[in-house]
């Protein structure tokens, strides 16, 4: 999956927008002002991910814990979610060795984790264009 296909797949979920409160080289995904992912270009210079995002865009993705530690273990390129709570988060790097289907599986949850915390109300309002 290319970041610009990432971008479409996220922007096609309902409520969603980009937000850059980190500056303008992250994209910040936002379902109703709460992240569900980000989307940048690494420079492989990222603290604790040995290079792998060296020219690589990223994301970071909401995951439950189990769930983060067995995609880390089946996918090289899901790392440790970068500048994120390492439990709950994972950075999927978009180098095309994870199939398009299992990333936007993986973007799906991250959304739904988020948008299950909010209220009934608000659910409502999403679900009704799932």
């Amino acid at each position: 999956m290319t970041h610009e296909q990432a971008r479409a797949y996220m922007l096609a979920k309902p409520e969603t927008r980009v937000d850059y409160p980190f500056g303008a080289d992250v994209e910040v995904y936002k379902v109703k002002d709460k992240m569900f992912a980000t989307l940048s270009l690494g420079s492989g210079n990222e603290k604790g991910t040995d290079g792998k995002l060296a020219g690589h865009y990223a994301m970071n993705l909401k995951c439950d814990p189990n769930e983060a530690l067995m995609l880390r273990d089946i996918f090289s390129s899901v790392l440790p979610g970068y500048h994120m709570n390492k439990k709950l988060w994972n950075t999927v790097v978009l180098d095309g060795s994870i199939p398009k289907g299992e990333i936007e599986r993986m973007i799906d949850n991250s959304f739904m984790l988020v948008v299950n915390k909010m209220t009934k109300k608000q659910q409502a309002s999403i679900l009704l264009h799932l």
